[in-house]
């Protein structure tokens, strides 16, 4: 089991920046992937960025060199610094992680609560 609680949200400008943060119930290294994934109205949730549990990143096209995916292990915090932030990045974000269990051959998905991020024209 994962829980999941998200917070740094909020209202900005463009151009503005956020800092999004993800704190994990257990030690993050033990998780396979932890990402951000976000959902504007009308719209299907969509990956923003991952992080392995190795340190491997990615990150969608729309925000690549304006969003940052980084973790902080000794916290069990995964965060997502957000840069340069256009109307079309309001949406609700949702912290995940993905943890594969070997003796079952299973995946198991858990998400955060959701944070809500409004970027005004």
């Amino acid at each position: 089991q994962v829980q999941l609680v998200e917070s740094g949200g909020g209202l900005v400008q463009a151009g503005g920046s956020l800092r999004l943060s993800c704190a994990a119930s257990r030690s993050i290294l033990s998780i396979n992937t932890m990402g951000w994934y976000r959902q504007a109205p009308g719209k299907e949730r969509e990956s923003v960025a991952a992080i392995t549990s190795g340190g491997s990143r990615n990150y969608a096209d729309s925000v690549k060199d304006r969003f940052t995916i980084f973790r902080d292990v000794a916290k069990n915090t995964v965060y997502l610094q957000m840069n340069n932030l256009k109307p079309e990045d309001t949406a609700v974000y949702y912290c995940n992680a993905v943890v594969r269990v070997v003796t079952t051959m299973t995946t198991m998905n858990y998400w955060g609560q959701g944070t809500q991020v409004t970027v005004s024209s």
